[in-house]
């Protein structure tokens, strides 16, 4: 049975388990001790793979972009192009969430009875908000650099730190000569592997901590107030993710006058293999085929973008941390300030960078910048119920985004004077045969 059916079949399970048991007098206590701690075995097995995930998947992915040095100009607009893309995504979930205010859906007695729950947690994250806030206004750039990465990665509130020294790492890797680099990159490449099937065995036991966070959930908060502002969410999400399709249909259009119906139907069989396996990079060989044969995007720019784009470009997922974040904030009666939200920009674009393209790396990523907002990471309960059919739709988007950017790339680099004439001699049976005037892209 495939993944996401066994996870809806868990979550269905849990509800219908705990309002059961709600109906004796021993039951919400039987939750509390026996089943709620293998859902928080499982948020913090999560949790325990954010910091390798990000070394692992961030420095491949820099390390790989060496072909920049062949590829300059497609390299940096490929790039920058996906950050772009990103910080689009994630204001337009923080414009959306901020409008539609899922999170106030849920009454103040339920809100309180949240809070009271993970009082704790909430309370220290708070207190680290308020520290934030009263530190000068370089002090977020002082953090940024770490003084022990050690130190720093035995912190996901550290994150950033983490980061910073992958990309730094990844770009050492590029600047020394490949015969050193390429021990340390075959360790990272497999590091990064071994990271991914320890998600794909995390991910295995999602049915059962779905099932656990979801019984405690309703145990702890019946309230059907706590439903309603989900599906709202929900809602906000995918209001989100369309309108990054209309983003990607019309960059299409502008750079490249085809329609958005020839875009979609181009691209339509990887969208339904990224609908199905929540993977991009499962995804990519069907992506690149579509793209090359149908959508007429070069070899040579389709081979650079698409997997950097499966690395880097998460723009559906960047955008769902950001409502997820809000929502979450929301529920628990947190204001979160314009510096905060703008926070939630970079740290969710940094986070897509190293950001696996595997099933419930999304929401790996989630934990970063819940840690970073100071929002408490306990929410997560909130909103797994629903995460995976809103990988799936985010999953779709990534795909689609990738798509977008290879043809915005194909005529970006190919411009006029970019094309010359060629003349290859080819032997065919001792004779030499002739091919001039064949246009070619670099």
């Amino acid at each position: 049975m495939a993944l996401h059916w066994q996870i809806l079949i868990g979550m269905t399970a849990g509800v219908l388990f705990s309002l059961i048991l709600t109906n004796f007098s021993w039951g919400r206590e039987f939750v509390g001790d026996w089943i709620k701690p293998f859902g928080t075995i499982f948020i913090n097995a999560l949790k325990l793979i954010a910091v390798p995930l990000i070394l692992a998947s961030l420095i491949k992915g820099v390390s790989d972009l060496k072909d920049i040095s062949k590829l300059s100009k497609m390299g940096t607009r490929t790039v920058v192009t996906f950050v772009a893309t990103t910080v689009i995504a994630v204001s337009i979930g923080l414009v959306l969430v901020n409008v539609i205010k899922p999170g106030l859906a849920i009454s103040e007695e339920t809100r309180n009875d949240l809070l009271s729950s993970y009082e704790s947690d909430a309370s220290g994250r708070i207190d680290m908000a308020q520290q934030a806030r009263e530190a000068g206004p370089l002090q977020a750039l002082e953090d940024l650099v770490p003084s022990n990465i050690f130190a720093a990665a035995s912190d996901n509130a550290n994150m950033l730190q983490v980061i910073f020294f992958a990309v730094l790492f990844g770009i050492g890797l590029i600047l020394i000569p490949e015969k050193s680099a390429k021990p340390v990159k075959d360790f990272f490449d497999g590091f990064n592997d071994v990271i991914l099937k320890l998600i794909d065995l995390i991910m295995l036991t999602a049915p059962y901590g779905v099932f656990a966070l979801l019984a405690a959930l309703v145990v702890e908060s019946p309230s059907t107030d706590l439903f309603a502002a989900l599906a709202m969410y929900a809602v906000t999400v995918l209001i989100g993710l369309v309108c990054m399709m209309g983003v990607y249909a019309a960059i299409v259009y502008v750079f490249t006058r085809k329609t958005p119906a020839f875009f979609f139907k181009g691209i339509a069989p990887a969208q339904l293999l990224a609908f199905s396996t929540s993977s991009s990079a499962a995804t990519l060989p069907v992506t690149m085929e579509r793209v090359e044969e149908y959508l007429k995007v070069p070899k040579e720019i389709s081979s650079f973008v698409l997997p950097i784009g499966a690395t880097i470009n998460m723009d559906g997922t960047s955008l769902y941390q950001a409502v997820a974040a809000v929502f979450i904030a929301q529920a628990f009666g947190m204001d979160l300030t314009l510096g905060t939200q703008l926070g939630i920009i970079a740290t969710a674009t940094l986070a897509s960078i190293g950001s696996a393209a595997v099933p419930g790396a999304g929401m790996v990523m989630l934990v970063i910048v819940l840690a970073q907002a100071g929002i408490p990471e306990a929410g997560l309960a909130l909103i797994f119920a629903v995460d995976r059919p809103l990988d799936m739709c985010r999953t779709t988007v990534n795909v689609t985004g990738d798509a977008a950017v290879s043809m915005m790339m194909d005529k970006m680099v190919s411009v006029p004077g970019n094309e010359q004439v060629v003349v290859e001699t080819n032997f065919n049976e001792g004779k030499p045969v002739d091919r001039v005037n064949e246009k070619i892209h670099y």
